[in-house]
């Protein structure tokens, strides 16, 4: 079907330039040995990578580490606080109801604040005869 002349002496295409068996076996090894050393290169350079990646996961890991223990701190500081106001709202709620019970026995809010309002003249009486 591909010959022109209709005899079939040979292939009907000429082999593809002048080489020999031995000179494409040499070119064949030296691209082979050339895909090898590009494959180990990239390989090198991959390993290269991944060692960088693991020691930045090991910088991260002990950062995290650093910071889940300051977490720890500061949770314990933050419930050391909350108690101490628990204990200060306490004793500030005590002492309101004192102060309340204070005025009471004093005769309610109308004397106290009589009494207010004479402590103030008395201040006032003060500074107007220590700048006179």
């Amino acid at each position: 079907m591909f010959s022109s002349n209709g005899n079939n002496k040979g292939p009907p295409y000429s082999s593809i330039g002048d080489y020999s068996d031995s000179d494409s076996d040499d070119g064949q090894d030296d691209f082979i040995q050339a895909e090898i050393r590009q494959q180990r290169q990239i390989m090198k350079e991959q390993d290269q990578g991944l060692e960088m990646l693991g020691q930045s996961a090991e910088r991260l890991s002990k950062i995290s580490m650093g910071i889940h223990e300051e977490l720890g701190h500061q949770n314990k500081m933050l419930n050391e606080m909350e108690d101490d106001l628990e204990t200060a709202t306490e004793n500030l709620s005590m002492v309101t109801l004192k102060t309340k019970e204070l005025i009471q026995k004093s005769g309610g809010k109308r004397n106290f604040i009589v009494i207010v309002v004479l402590s103030l003249v008395v201040v006032v009486l003060l500074f107007l005869i220590l700048y006179t």
